[in-house]
């Protein structure tokens, strides 16, 4: 089923970077900027995940948490942390339970070959709970800056 704006955010629990088990409720009272990412790691989504680190200052002083989802381990979202340097939440979904919900887990080509992967996108999720925005086949690069803004937007 796909998602819209004032849909009530699917509920998730999956464990963090940390093994700790994260879910929507501990974003209560808080905006919650959710991205969906490939792979840890790659290009576009190293420069995703610096530049919500660089920017998660701005973001926390928003009342927003920052928090990736992809179906690495979270070992591997550990590495990528520490190699990275980076700030944020990551949080692991190996099953895709989380990914299907979201309706980010898709049929994606490559070179003439067909396999299902994340499809990058970002969800706003307002302190109740409920979608406020979303970014479908997002580009990395400047990115951080649409989602800043509309937070700003939505929040005046």
């Amino acid at each position: 089923m796909e998602l819209k704006v004032g849909d009530k955010a699917p509920d998730f629990l999956l464990k963090d970077q940390n093994n700790k088990l994260t879910s929507l409720k501990n974003f209560k009272n808080k905006w919650l900027v959710l991205y969906f990412y490939p792979k840890d790691n790659t290009p576009g989504c190293t420069i995703e995940a610096i530049d919500f680190t660089k920017h998660l200052p701005i973001f926390q002083d928003l009342n927003a948490e920052v928090v990736g989802v992809s179906p690495d381990s979270p070992e591997s979202h550990c590495g990528f942390i520490e190699k990275q340097k980076l700030e944020i939440t990551l949080l692991s979904d190996h099953e895709h339970k989380m990914l299907k919900d979201y309706n980010v887990w898709k049929e994606k080509r490559f070179l003439l070959k067909k396999f299902m992967g994340v499809e990058r996108t970002t969800y706003l999720i307002d302190l109740k709970g409920i979608i406020q925005h979303i970014w479908n086949k997002v580009q990395a690069k400047g990115h951080v800056e649409e989602v800043k803004e509309k937070l700003k937007e939505l929040q005046s």
